[in-house]
């Protein structure tokens, strides 16, 4: 820009006068001439073209001029530097400098125009750096020194919030849900002032807080247990209930929304407490319940009892020293606990469900099928199974004893496969069950022939009250809640499978079945149901062995031999003949413990191929 102005400057003629002074005279004077008079302008037109202009023979008249010129440039010049000050519009830049001399290295020059470009690059990793630190600071602040408003936004997204008066009043109850509990479950939102926000403002502080009823503090939970025996009466009322531990909170939420969590909580197990205990009072049953302060108790099998308790604890200090203490092991059923939780909101469903839309006037109100008994002429019968209806106390004692019905079913054939160990049993159960019934498959087998002496299988299908057992042939057996005749029941079971397995294995060997029966009626008598016994011949029809099994004398083997074989018969004057001589004598008794084998099965294949001739 400088060098273009100085090569301008350098063309002007500063000796020749300017043209435009001339022009101006020239204008002047014709001004003059038309304020001279209108009359005599044709005259003028032709004295104009005869003037010819003549230039001022003043002697500064060049400088004058040079000065104004020079007043002229400097004018620009100064506007120029005034418009580059503000630089807006119009910067300058620096003359470039000459080459440097060759005499340097160009490896300092690599050295220097790296340099620079890694200062340029740090300059904008540092200045980037900033802004994002700064950003970060400035989201800090924001988080701790949220406003009243902000949480109480938060707060309205997950509860129910109305205002009265100048009070901000929520909701905890089910009521919305179908609950028809009396309690109001009405919290208070008020604003945290307890601190000093000029201070430095501690990490989990909350400018809003709630407040909750004084009955509604603390943690609550439902237990259910069942106990094999009674305690005293007069005790019930003396249970230390222990404090079970708060939850925690989630990171990233606000207190107030554990507080009132564990508050909805407490509400919830008041009224499974509450409808439990009426129902209690209500129901008329053959052992009537009872209910003790904070305890329902039930008996639904006999020497059985159903406990269920309402576990309240705040968070005073007497609490949580009981809390401290050591609790006894108590048998716990976490399964019912959930499920009196979901009966609740399978009630508050129901009383939803229960609000009819106007109907005809003609139509009473209620349950459709009521309206349908008349046109469909319901017997008594028919109108009383409409209107009955379980409550949750029966629902639960039914799901108490299948839970205990199916624990002792467990635990009795647990304790048959560990005692004893020749056949063994086994149990297989189902892993998609109901509330109210459940199933497993039972197989008695011989350890080396599960291919062979698989006859026995059973299915077991647990109920409320009873067993149904449902043979591998169709049969079916019904069996109370007793553990005894479970027990019982399988024992006659395996004693019957040693017979089958030497039917099963008389076929294999090649053996002839002569007789077999599950049900002997001679020789003594079982306490444990019956005895079954069987008899096999060898396949040339020299011997025979016989088995005796009861579930409770055991096995019994005894062997027949021909009477060729037998040294010890007198002889007989009636059997001349010595073709008789190759019937079979008299049994004798095999000592079975004396044997070498692992199990029944296995001694008896010995026997047999000890019996059997040897074909080569």
């Amino acid at each position: 820009m400088s060098q273009n102005l100085a090569r301008l400057a350098q063309r002007i003629d500063f000796s020749q006068g300017s043209g435009s002074e001339e022009e101006e005279a020239a204008g002047a004077e014709g001004d003059a001439q038309d304020w001279a008079g209108a009359g005599s302008s044709a005259d003028q037109d032709d004295e104009e073209g005869l003037v010819k202009f003549q230039p001022s023979l003043w002697p500064w008249d060049s400088v004058r001029n040079n000065l104004r010129s020079a007043l002229t440039e400097m004018c620009v010049l100064y506007d120029v530097l005034s418009i580059v000050r503000d630089k807006k519009f119009m910067t300058l830049d620096p003359v470039s400098q000459d080459a440097l001399p060759p005499k340097q290295n160009p490896q300092t020059l690599q050295l220097i125009s790296k340099k620079k470009s890694l200062a340029g690059a740090a300059q904008i990793l540092l200045k980037g750096a900033e802004r994002l630190t700064k950003s970060v600071t400035e989201n800090q602040e924001n988080k701790l020194q949220r406003d009243f408003n902000s949480e109480l936004l938060r707060l309205r997204q997950h509860w129910k919030l109305r205002k009265v008066g100048d009070k901000i009043l929520g909701d905890l109850s089910y009521r919305s849900a179908g609950s028809l509990f009396p309690h109001h479950g009405t919290f208070e939102v008020i604003k945290n002032t307890d601190i000093d926000l000029d201070k430095k403002i501690p990490e989990d502080y909350c400018p809003l807080d709630v407040q909750i009823p004084s009955d509604l503090e603390g943690s609550a939970y439902i237990k259910v247990s069942i106990q094999k025996q009674a305690p005293d009466i007069g005790d019930l009322g003396t249970v230390n209930l222990f404090k079970r531990p708060l939850p925690k909170s989630k990171p990233g939420s606000p207190h107030w929304q554990t507080k009132l969590e564990a508050a909805q909580n407490v509400l919830l197990c008041k009224e499974i407490f509450a409808q439990l205990s009426r129902e209690a009072v209500q129901i008329k049953s053959q052992i009537p319940h009872i209910v003790v302060k904070n305890q329902i108790i039930s008996q639904p099998f006999p020497s059985l009892q159903l406990l269920i308790s309402l576990c309240h604890s705040s968070n005073d200090k007497k609490s949580q020293k009981s809390a401290t203490e050591k609790q006894s092991p108590e048998d716990h059923l976490y399964v019912l606990e959930h499920n009196l939780h979901l009966l609740i909101r399978e009630f508050h469903k129901q009383t939803l469900s229960s609000i009819m839309m106007p109907h005809p006037a003609s139509a009473p109100f209620g349950h459709k099928r009521m309206r349908l008994s008349g046109p469909q002429a319901f017997d008594k019968n028919e109108i009383n199974s409409l209107q009955s209806s379980e409550g949750l106390l029966e629902k639960i004692i039914k799901q108490a004893k299948h839970i205990f019905l199916r624990s002792r079913t467990a635990a009795t054939i647990d304790s048959l496969a560990s005692r004893i160990e020749d056949p063994q049993i086994q149990a297989h159960w189902s892993n998609i069950n109901d509330v109210y019934e459940s199933s497993v498959k039972v197989l008695i087998t011989s350890q080396g022939y599960e291919q062979i002496c698989k006859s026995i299988q059973l299915q077991l299908n647990i109920g409320v009250e009873q067993i149904r057992v449902v043979h591998r042939d169709g049969r079916v057996i019904t069996l109370s809640h007793q553990e005894q005749e479970l027990q019982d029941f399988l024992l006659s079971q395996m004693s019957q499978h040693q017979v089958h397995a030497v039917q099963q294995l008389a076929k294999v060997m090649g053996w002839q079945v002569l007789s077999f029966s599950n049900h002997v009626g001679l020789g003594p008598i079982e306490s444990i149901g019956n005895a079954s016994a069987i008899t096999v011949a060898s396949p040339s029809g020299d011997y025979a062995i016989s088995v005796r099994n009861g579930p409770e004398s055991g096995s019994k083997i005894m062997v027949q031999f021909p009477r060729n074989q037998c040294k010890d018969l007198p002889k007989s004057d009636v059997l001349q003949d010595s073709k008789w001589n190759h019937l079979r004598g008299p049994f004798r008794e095999v000592q079975w413990n004396k044997m070498e084998g692992r199990n029944f099965v296995y001694k008896m294949e010995l026997l047999m191929s000890a019996l059997s001739p040897c074909l080569l």
